[in-house]
C-alpha cells in the first residue's frame, strides 16, 4: 500500500452535476462508487451509461470512469475523481445470466442481488419470508464470481446474506448500512451477518443517511464514530469501510422511484413514514463531499489508530477492489 492513503466513497446515489463533482475534488475524494440502477431495465440503464460518458466527455478534469483499484491511484495523481458503477437491484440483467459478463464489460462493478423486494435471485429485507438464494440466485452469485463483479447484500434480508456469504468463492460487500445492534432499522446488519461477512474477507460500509443513524438527523459525529469503533473491535478495523448513500439534491420524486419502481400503484415508504416522505435532512457533520475530513478527525477522537483511520476512509476498500474486479481463478 502506498504511503499516501485513498479516500473512497463506495455509495452514492446523488444528483450528480458539475456542483458535485467540484465538491468531489474539494474534498480530496479519489473514488466513488455510483448507483446507475435501481428498477431499470437493461436498456434503460444503457441511457444511464451514455449520460454518465457525457458528463465524463464534458468533465474529463474533473472525474473519469474507474474499472480498476489502479484507476483510484490514477485519481489520486492526476487530481480527479474515479467513477465506479454499481447496481442496487439486479433488474438491468433482467432473467438473462449472459447479461452479467456485459455488464462487467460496461464498466460494472457491484450488483445488490435484491433491493427491498424479492428478486429473481434473492429475498429482499422488506420481504415477511425470506426464502435464501434462488437457483438463478446461486448461479448469478458464481457468474458474478467469475467476471469480477461483487455481489452486494445492502438491501438484502438475512438469510439471503448468509447464504450469498457461503456460496460466493470471493469476499462480498455490504456497501451501505450499520449494525442493527447500534441502531435497529430494518436495513441495518445483525451481528451474525457481519461476523459472517468479515469472517470471510468481507466488507461493510458505514451509511450515514439519516434512517440508518442512531437519532436520525440529530446522530452526533461522536455518536457515529464511536459505532464504528465498536465495530471494528468486533470484526476488525480492515474489514470496515465508508458508504455514504448520500443522496444530496435529489428531488423527493425519486425516493417513489426508489422504492415503488414499477411493482406497485402505491408508495412503500419503507424507512421513512407517510409524514416524512421525501429524503431526510442530513446530519450537521456530513452535508456533501466536502464533510469526510469530519469523519476522519471524528474516528482519531473516538481513540482510532492512524492506520485503521485511513483503513476506514479508503484504504480497505482499495485493498478490496484489488482482488475484487479482475476474474476469478
Amino acid at each position: 500500500m502506498s504511503a499516501k492513503p485513498v479516500l473512497i466513497d463506495n455509495l452514492q446515489y446523488a444528483n450528480f452535476s458539475p456542483k458535485v463533482f467540484e465538491q468531489m475534488r474539494a474534498g480530496g475524494v479519489d473514488a466513488v462508487h455510483v448507483t446507475i440502477a435501481y428498477h431499470e431495465s437493461f436498456r434503460e440503464m444503457i441511457l444511464n451509461l451514455e449520460q454518465w460518458n457525457r458528463w465524463f466527455e464534458v468533465h474529463g478534469d474533473l472525474i473519469f470512469r474507474g474499472t480498476t483499484a489502479a484507476d483510484v491511484r490514477l485519481a489520486q495523481e492526476t487530481g480527479r475523481t474515479a467513477i465506479f458503477f454499481g447496481f442496487q437491484n439486479p433488474s438491468p440483467i433482467e432473467d438473462d445470466i449472459g447479461l452479467v459478463e456485459i455488464c462487467h464489460q460496461l464498466g460494472i462493478r457491484f450488483m445488490q442481488l435484491t433491493y427491498n423486494n424479492q428478486s429473481l435471485l434473492a429475498t429482499g429485507c422488506y420481504e415477511d419470508d425470506d426464502t435464501g438464494l434462488t437457483r438463478m440466485g446461486k448461479q448469478v452469485v458464481a457468474e458474478m464470481n467469475r467476471v469480477g463483479m461483487v455481489i452486494d447484500m445492502s438491501h438484502s434480508a438475512d438469510r439471503s446474506t448468509l447464504e450469498a456469504i457461503e456460496h460466493s468463492t470471493r469476499p462480498i460487500a455490504i456497501t451501505h448500512a450499520n449494525p442493527d445492534w447500534w441502531h435497529p432499522a430494518l436495513r441495518n446488519k445483525s451481528d451474525e451477518v457481519l461476523r459472517a461477512l468479515t469472517d470471510e474477507g468481507g466488507m461493510l460500509g458505514f451509511s450515514v443517511y439519516p434512517h440508518h443513524l442512531a437519532g436520525g438527523t440529530n446522530c452526533t459525529l461522536d455518536v457515529f464514530c464511536q459505532m464504528i469503533a465498536e465495530a471494528a473491535s468486533r470484526y476488525g478495523a480492515e474489514n470496515l469501510g465508508i458508504g455514504t448513500d448520500l443522496c444530496q439534491d435529489q428531488p423527493d420524486s425519486i425516493v417513489e422511484w426508489m422504492r415503488v419502481g414499477r411493482w406497485s400503484k402505491t408508495i412503500d415508504y419503507g424507512e421513512g413514514s407517510a409524514s416524512n416522505a421525501g429524503f431526510p435532512a442530513m446530519p450537521t457533520w456530513f452535508n456533501d463531499n466536502r464533510d469526510f475530513g469530519n469523519i476522519a478527525k471524528g474516528l482519531v477522537a473516538v481513540g482510532m489508530s492512524q492506520n485503521e483511520v485511513d483503513g476506514v476512509m479508503g484504504d480497505n476498500w482499495l485493498r478490496f477492489y484489488e482482488t475484487s474486479f479482475g476474474p476469478g481463478k
